[in-house]
């Protein structure tokens, strides 16, 4: 059987380029068929070919196809990051030399037909109507006016009756509506960037200057370079940065965009102006599509808590807008000129590297052997502790051995014991919190509360990490909810988004027991602010966002903070109420006095009207007291003055005990 399937086989396939080349359908029939079967197994093997081709994406295409992880999310969310961005990074670059922040951000709105003509495009009518989402058939107009209608009589009777009316609902189109547009600029005395380094530092994804082990603002190391990416994305428009460094001569001015497919900058102009002023520092402009209605309170939100953690920056915050209505222009003024330190680069703790961390260790060192290797490349590692971890690595094993020299194998063992050795915890010496000091101005300066008590933790460990907790709780204060009013920051940033997951809230609702402390949870108007820094926030979730509840040495910390704070005040909430009774009791003394003064001047009075007795019955004080009486050299205005100053006496003896 196997031979006859073999032989059956080969006989048709002898067959078929005969036919085929003798063309054997002598009608033609069939020989168009074969050639479209021919073409589609072609087009078949040619889309299966192009699909199993390897592709590779830029950086900057990732980012365009992904920006929702970088919290551009949304129109609305895209103009509250941007002006986080640019606002952060003025920061930065203003603390970095030392030189006390001083930054502006405008907010301009541009409205479709002013967009249009800034890029040259003249607008046109509609022609078509239903075409368009917006349009409104006239079933659907006649039934609006009618529910309309319907509303307003409701509310007519309503009012009538006296009743209480509502608001007209605001009307809802189907379409998406128009797009709006903002120029957003950010200028700032900072440091500035280098003439030809600018095209790279905004015009490349992944590039910069703050990477390394150190507490940093950003997260992503995005900022502007987002901002070009959303701009080319919704107007096409490229972004414009002027910069001058300190005691440079000209102003460098640079107009670019971003090849998303290449990552690579596209440069419209770049060139050097004269600097006249000697003006140093960064001024940043993007115009991009926006949603101030949607995201207005979150973007002021944000400058108000900014302002807390900063209080040594100066914020001018302006919004702009054709309506002279909606204009806004809000200063959060400086307090104090006390800055918190430069975070400090660090080395990596051996307990918090991993297998590829170590290897690009050994790419990038200078040391030639194992033994300064490890001396110098991580923290908390001395000599005498290096001999003692080579030793215990094994025979293969050498302080001169060279590092480079090192094979996987070996590297896997060092990995291995570094997850099992023993270490010192790193200091916080790399971090730099807010302080304490300039917190407490920051809550003062911003809510006017009537109490507020700070705390900031001793440095703590989580995975080889350092990290501080700052906490402090108001009471009290101008445009201050009742309840919790929760203010989180990570590396002195406002995290102002998905808040019911993170720690600090869920520790402030679910793990103090505000009553024991004498504060009303539901009543007290009570500001609560916790800030954490660190060379590595364990943030969840692609917008990074809010740190989980799930660290216990974290949670642990915040819950520790914030019942240092409550402990202050409740100290001081105590002498508040202790003096609130004092003082109502000396009200009470002081409402009887009149009534105790008149009850005495009668009783007086009707003793000295008494006809004398045979012999005296009261000493000599008591006699002149009478006669004086009679005399009208004391009355009742007497006694009431002696009453009162006696009052205040006792008051004042007490309140210095106390």
């Amino acid at each position: 059987m196997d031979a006859g399937g073999d032989g059956a086989t080969g006989a048709t396939n002898r067959k078929a380029p005969s036919a085929a080349a003798a063309g054997s359908n002598p009608k033609g029939k069939g020989k168009g068929k074969g050639k479209g079967k021919a073409t589609s197994n072609s087009k078949a093997s040619a889309t299966a070919k192009e699909s199993s081709l390897l592709k590779q994406k830029s950086p900057a295409e990732f980012f365009a196809e992904n920006k929702n992880i970088a919290g551009f999310d949304n129109p609305g969310k895209s103009l509250y990051t941007t002006m986080r961005e640019l606002v952060e990074n003025a920061l930065d670059s203003a603390e970095s030399i030392s030189v006390i922040p001083d930054i502006e951000i405008t907010l301009e709105e541009i409205t479709k037909n002013k967009f249009n003509t800034m890029i040259g495009l003249v607008d046109r009518d509609r022609i078509d109507e239903e075409l368009y989402d917006d349009f409104e058939s006239i079933k659907a107009r006649e039934k609006r006016l009618a529910k309309e209608a319907r509303f307003q009589e409701t509310q007519a009777k309503n009012a009538a009756l006296g009743k209480k009316v509502k608001e007209a609902p605001a009307a809802r189109g189907k379409g998406r509506g128009e797009a709006a547009f903002f120029r957003v600029t950010c200028k700032d005395n900072g440091r500035g960037m280098p003439h030809d380094d600018i095209p790279n530092m905004l015009g490349r994804v992944l590039s910069g200057t703050k990477y390394g082990l150190r507490q940093t603002r950003g997260k992503f190391g995005l900022g502007a370079k987002m901002a070009l990416i959303w701009s080319k994305m919704s107007t096409g428009l490229p972004i414009e940065i002027k910069s001058s460094m300190k005691e440079q001569n000209f102003i460098s001015f640079c107009r670019l965009d971003i090849d998303i497919h290449k990552n690579v900058p596209h440069i419209h102009l770049h060139e050097k102006r004269e600097n006249k002023d000697h003006w140093h520092g960064a001024e940043i402009q993007v115009i991009i599509e926006g949603n101030w209605t949607t995201h207005r309170s979150k973007i002021l939100h944000y400058m108000r808590q900014m302002a807390v953690i900063t209080p040594y920056a100066q914020f001018l915050f302006k919004f702009l807008s054709d309506s002279v209505d909606k204009n806004l222009t809000i200063q959060f003024a400086r307090r104090t000129d006390v800055m918190p330190p430069i975070p400090l680069q660090t080395k990596h703790h051996p307990s918090a590297v991993d297998l590829l961390l170590i290897k690009r260790l050994i790419t990038e060192t200078t040391k030639q052997n194992l033994l300064q290797f490890l001396q110098h490349e991580f923290v908390n590692i001395s000599k005498s502790h290096a001999e003692r971890l080579i030793g215990e690595m094994g025979p293969d094993f050498s302080a001169k051995m060279t590092v480079k020299s090192l094979t996987s194998q070996q590297l896997v063992r060092i990995h291995q014991l570094f997850r099992q050795a023993k270490f010192d915890d790193p200091s916080g010496n790399c971090l730099s919190p807010a302080g304490e000091y300039n917190l407490r101005l920051g809550i003062i300066k911003e809510l006017h509360p009537d109490l507020v008590a700070t705390h900031a933790s001793s440095p703590q460990v989580f995975e080889g990490h350092p990290f501080i907790v700052e906490a402090g709780i108001s009471i009290g204060g101008k445009d201050v909810k009742h309840g919790l009013n929760i203010f989180r920051y990570a590396n002195r940033i406002p995290l102002l988004f998905e808040q019911g997951a993170d720690v600090i809230t869920r520790t402030a609702l679910k793990r103090i027991n505000w009553s024991s402390y004498k504060i009303n949870q539901q009543q007290d108007k009570i500001g609560v602010f916790v800030s954490i820094v660190s060379t590595k926030i364990p943030f969840k979730g692609t917008g990074k966002e809010y740190i989980g509840d799930d660290i216990t040495e974290i949670s642990s910390a915040v819950q520790s903070a914030l019942k240092q704070c409550c402990l202050q005040l409740k100290s001081k909430i105590v002498k508040k109420l202790q003096a609130r009774e004092r003082q109502d009791r000396k009200r009470n003394l002081n409402r009887y006095i009149p009534d105790v003064a008149r009850a005495i001047m009668d009783t007086l009075g009707e003793i000295a009207d008494e006809t004398p007795p045979k012999r005296p019955r009261y000493d000599k004080e008591d006699e002149e007291l009478l006669e004086k009486v009679n005399s009208q050299e004391v009355t009742e205005m007497t006694f009431r003055d002696c009453l009162t100053q006696h009052v205040e006496q006792v008051w004042k003896t007490f309140s210095e005990k106390s």
